[in-house]
């Protein structure tokens, strides 16, 4: 049996030296669908079959592809340096970049990655910001919005096979999900199946308008009901308008968030108001065990510098302005109870013996 640097693994896939790893993966798909044991019946299939699996099994891994091109350019101690690999040393060896279908910004499958493999999946919701000024939001409004989101398809409709009703076993991995490929001087390798993505499971004939996933982009438009008495950060939700399912599983929702700007207070109007509840709680202790003396500086920087912040990007005279602002100075105060509580004990405690000896 020929070693494993005798092996040509790009001519063995058909690729190229300089072959991405979605390349390979999909040679790797092609060759495996036509040389599987139980697919094809020639005598030297099963053998063949072994051979692409272990072409795939290094060139797919950028630590063990950088080591078998070292390898073959007869120089063997190139590939074991502690250099980063050229795919920026990734964990995920088949180059997926977050996710098997490649989640886009509406949590599904872009249009970049086709993937054969069977897995539903319930559809992600669509949030969308509607905004409003105060009045609008008091007395109520219809609003058209346009927006883009993922449908069922049109042609397989949503099931992603145009002909069968039911997914088929993995012709690669035979429904367990992994695939196991003796590599020679790296020994046995289990990894997850290429073709069915872990799932055992893969689209009989996949649809050549969705990819398989039963899915496709596209713009609705759907008319939101503001309710009067409506404030920022009330939520309208329609059932079932967000982005389609994958493979027939449900849809999302399409989520209005109401944005009124006069009743939302800025970051750093939030930041003024932690700062400014953060330093009450000392203050308050300090009053009350005598020791305010020794936090006069402490807590003047504290209320001028978060008051600043505060009057720096305006006030507004909406009743919900001042309630949101109220709550952001709560929070400081949760945040600084604590720290309060604590100081001023250890502040009592070493002052007492010196207050007792005068």
């Amino acid at each position: 049996m020929a070693s494993m640097n005798d092996k040509d693994y790009y001519a063995i896939l058909g690729v190229e030296k300089d072959a991405s790893t979605d390349d390979i993966r999909k040679a790797f798909q092609q060759k495996a669908r036509k040389l599987h044991p139980d697919v094809n019946k020639e005598p030297d299939a099963e053998e063949r079959f072994k051979e692409v699996s272990e072409a795939y099994a290094v060139l797919s891994d950028p630590d063990k592809r950088k080591r078998y091109d070292a390898l073959r350019s007869g120089n063997p101690f190139a590939g074991y340096g502690s250099a980063p690999s050229q795919q920026g040393g990734s964990s995920d060896p088949f180059g997926f970049g977050g996710g098997p279908f490649g989640w886009g910004p509406f949590g599904g499958a872009t249009s970049r990655r086709r993937s054969r493999a069977y897995r539903p999946r319930a559809g992600a919701d669509v949030v969308y910001e509607l905004t409003v000024d105060v009045q609008t939001a008091a007395s109520g409004a219809r609003r058209g919005v346009t927006y883009q989101r993922y449908v069922s398809c049109g042609v397989c409709h949503g099931s992603g096979s145009v002909e069968s009703d039911h997914p088929a076993t993995c012709p690669t991995c035979g429904g367990r999900g992994h695939i196991t490929v003796d590599t020679g001087i790296f020994g046995v390798m289990a990894m997850t199946c290429p073709e069915c993505e872990g799932t055992g499971r893969v689209v009989a004939d996949p649809c050549s308008s969705c990819g398989g996933t039963g899915r496709t982009l596209s713009a609705s438009e759907v008319v939101v009901e503001v309710p009067a008495g409506s404030h920022d950060g009330d939520e309208v939700v329609l059932q079932g308008m967000g982005n389609a399912g994958t493979n027939g599983s449900t849809a999302g929702n399409f989520v209005c968030r109401i944005c009124v700007p006069e009743e939302r207070i800025t970051r750093r109007q939030a930041s003024g108001c932690n700062l400014i509840g953060f330093g009450l709680p000392f203050l308050v202790f300090g009053l009350v065990s005598g020791t305010v003396g020794s936090f006069t500086v402490f807590l003047a920087l504290l209320f001028v510098f978060g008051g600043y912040l505060v009057v720096r990007d305006g006030l507004r005279s909406s009743p919900r302005w001042w309630r949101n602002l109220g709550l952001a100075i709560l929070n400081g105060v949760s945040n600084g109870f604590v720290i309060a509580l604590f100081l001023v004990a250890m502040f009592s405690c070493t002052m007492r013996p010196y207050y007792y000896f005068w």
